[in-house]
């Protein structure tokens, strides 16, 4: 844990008791804060009391008194109207800030030669897996690392503060929205598609939450920017001409003057402005398909801005293991390989993974983001059939009338064992069912990660009682 002692001796609201919140708590408390922490929800206050977080109900307190509200990063901000905690604390000048803000502050009371390394990541898509890599990656280096953030542990519940520490943060447009004193050494940005849209309002809002990851960064510091989509270069070439930190833009799909760039299978280090082959990608089995390789382009610009040998991390690539729920190997059966890409919450995650196979046998459905598939058309033509689940089959199946032989299945399960005797009943030599549901889960189940481990237990279950064949009709 990282003690929060800013607010020693004063009272502090957390509102929101999730994973983020119960660990802002935590470390309040530990640094001697009155903690007054709160949620909507009663069996989650619950289960924070019984996890010993001090609960009280802060709708009824003078706000006056607070000196700051923790708020979740699951709760509105702004749009589509601020909740009424947010009101509060504004009506009477509590500042407002997220566990990223604390974490921040507490590095920038350290002494300069006492403060450790910040790497953070943010962008629509890879965040996670390219976290997870740069981690590998300066661990393979001999590097004291801690990963946390939108990923794994929350950042306050990684381990203490010291120099020569390298944390690596994922970072949600949620968290940075409300973060304005982080400074990165190496500060990544993926790429930008529309997304939470429902929760900023418009993309430019979004970007502007993204963009704040640039906050705060001086001449010694690196932004690593993917420059494969449209609104990511333009903010590659802005960040270029104010020449306040270094920038490299890098790419999987384009050479690079200057940067780092992925073709042919091949990473391309060309960050002196020379070009030159440092790494061969056809070698590192978890780093699959075009989005990976940019994933791999970032995380190689990040490691290198960070002092790390260019041998050390080609060699970290082939050694990664990749990441549950994003083109996870879930099994193979009579031939059917399994791929759990259940982290595929929106369309153009679920491309990234589409554009891996030839011919899949794809599960999608859930809570749909804004504009459905529609973007998937291209892969329509790689699907031997759609099996529809959750909310959004509906609308799903209308975009595939008449280009994709779809199947109403309703719910995961019934979907993986329609899908498995249609894949095995093809005769083609490798058939794949991909769950990649282009979907959020909250209709189903309570995270990705369970709609996950759900898909890896019911392709487990086939295994010991494959299922007959079916007589369902697309």
């Amino acid at each position: 844990m990282i003690p929060i002692t800013e607010f020693k001796n004063r009272d502090v609201a957390v509102f929101g008791l999730a994973r983020t919140g119960l660990a802002a708590a935590r470390a309040l408390t530990a640094g001697g804060a009155r903690v007054h922490a709160w949620d909507d929800n009663d069996a989650t206050r619950a289960s924070a009391e019984a996890a010993g977080v001090p609960v009280s109900d802060i709708n009824s307190r003078d706000w006056r008194t607070f000196a700051a509200l923790v708020l979740s990063p699951g709760v509105p901000l702004t749009f589509p109207e601020p909740h009424r905690v947010v009101t509060l604390a504004d009506a009477v000048g509590v500042p407002i800030m997220s566990d990223i803000e604390l974490f921040a502050r507490a590095v920038n009371a350290l002494p300069a030669t006492q403060r450790p390394k910040l790497i953070g990541i943010t962008g629509t898509n890879g965040k996670s897996t390219t976290s997870a890599l740069i981690a590998h990656i300066l661990k393979e280096a001999g590097k004291d690392v801690r990963l946390g953030g939108n990923i794994g542990h929350a950042i306050l519940e990684l381990e203490p503060l010291h120099a020569g520490a390298y944390y690596v943060i994922e970072l949600s447009s949620y968290q940075l929205e409300l973060t304005a004193s982080l400074r990165l050494d190496v500060a990544v940005w993926l790429n930008l598609t529309p997304d939470h849209l429902d929760r900023h309002g418009d993309m430019a809002a979004y970007g502007a939450a993204k963009k704040r990851i640039f906050l705060n960064q001086g001449a010694a510091d690196w932004a690593v920017i993917g420059v494969d989509d449209g609104h990511s270069a333009a903010l590659c070439t802005e960040l270029t001409r104010a020449a306040v930190q270094h920038v490299s833009p890098v790419s999987s799909g384009q050479a690079l003057g200057r940067g780092v760039c992925a073709l042919g299978g091949k990473l391309i280090d060309a960050l002196s402005g020379r070009s030159e082959v440092v790494a061969d990608l056809t070698q590192a089995p978890a780093l699959a398909g075009k989005h990976n390789a940019q994933n791999a382009a970032a995380a190689y610009a990040a490691t290198r801005a960070l002092g790390v040998d260019h041998r050390i991390i080609a060699q970290a690539l082939t050694t990664f293991g990749g990441l549950p729920h994003r083109l996870e190997r879930a099994g193979t059966i009579e031939g059917v390989r399994f791929v759990n890409d259940s982290k595929a919450t929106n369309a153009n995650a679920a491309a990234q993974a589409l554009a891996v196979y030839p011919r899949v046998y794809w599960i999608a459905g859930g809570v749909a983001k804004e504009g459905g598939i529609d973007e998937l058309a291209e892969f329509f033509p790689r699907m031997a059939k759609a099996y529809l689940i959750g909310q959004s089959a509906g609308d799903f199946s209308d975009t595939l009338r008449g280009k994709v032989a779809t199947v109403m299945a309703g719910n995961l399960e019934a979907a993986v064992k329609l899908a498995f005797n249609d894949a095995r009943a093809s005769g083609e030599p490798h058939p794949v069912v991909l769950l990649s549901p282009a979907c959020a889960s909250f209709d189903q189940f309570r995270s990705y990660e369970e709609r996950g481990d759900k898909f890896k237990a019911y392709v487990a279950a086939l295994s010991e009682a494959p299922p007959k064949a079916n007589g369902a009709k697309a």
